[in-house]
């Protein structure tokens, strides 16, 4: 049967209503941000519960999350992360930095979430220098769509075998959808894509959940 654009919504309005329980506080958390000045974009609870059972399929060490926004992804994925697990989440905003703290404190994972301020691979640099390689667990990436091939490049080797990268927007966003021809994000989406599923370190796909989620899991 044929997908139409009708039927997709359908497709995903099923999929929020089927898996996308959450609690009250996620429930009104993106209400909040828009009331404090955040813009009112974030992944449904569908697409976060499926971040949090991934994150807990891995040992759950260490999670570095690319784009913080409202903090409501980081929860989940912090959720998903070992009793003793921690998660940095990178965010150039200071707004949206200080919003996220507050929401991170509220769901009782604020003493496992380090935040670190700048611009995405100004941060990513130095991260790379502060972490042994391999070491690891759980990337979620979903700032920049542009800097995700850059992303990439810097995170890789700090990926632990077993160790799982994932990606917002694989398929597309607001503005463009992978089936366009050119555009500056749609060729960087396209790109990732192509980069992670041609590692041979790592094995990828990208699941057709809301718009798009690439997992890659590193092999060796």
């Amino acid at each position: 049967m044929e997908m139409t654009s009708q039927r997709w919504q359908r497709t995903n309005e099923y999929l929020r209503n089927a898996f996308g329980a959450q609690d009250d506080h996620l429930a009104g958390l993106m209400a909040d941000a828009v009331d404090r000045g955040l813009p009112d974009i974030a992944i449904t609870a569908d697409v976060g519960r499926l971040l949090m059972i991934l994150t807990s399929l891995t040992p759950g060490r260490l999670a570095i999350e690319v784009g913080t926004l409202g903090g409501y992804s980081g929860i989940w994925i912090a959720r998903g992360l070992s009793r003793e697990g921690r998660l940095i989440t990178v965010e150039r905003e200071d707004l949206h930095a200080d919003f996220a703290r507050e929401q991170f404190d509220r769901a009782g994972v604020g003493d496992r979430v380090e935040i670190r301020r700048g611009p995405a691979l100004e941060v990513l640099t130095r991260l790379a220098g502060e972490l042994v390689p391999g070491s690891v667990d759980v990337v979620f990436v979903d700032a920049e769509k542009e800097e995700y091939p850059a992303y990439w490049e810097i995170l890789k080797p700090l990926i632990a075998p077993g160790g799982l990268i994932m990606a917002d927007n694989a398929l597309g966003a607001g503005s463009w959808w992978i089936d366009d021809e050119g555009g500056g994000e749609r060729n960087a989406a396209d790109r990732f894509n192509r980069l992670v599923a041609g590692d041979d370190d790592f094995e990828a796909v990208a699941v057709p959940i809301r718009q798009g989620i690439l997992i890659g899991r590193r092999m060796r």
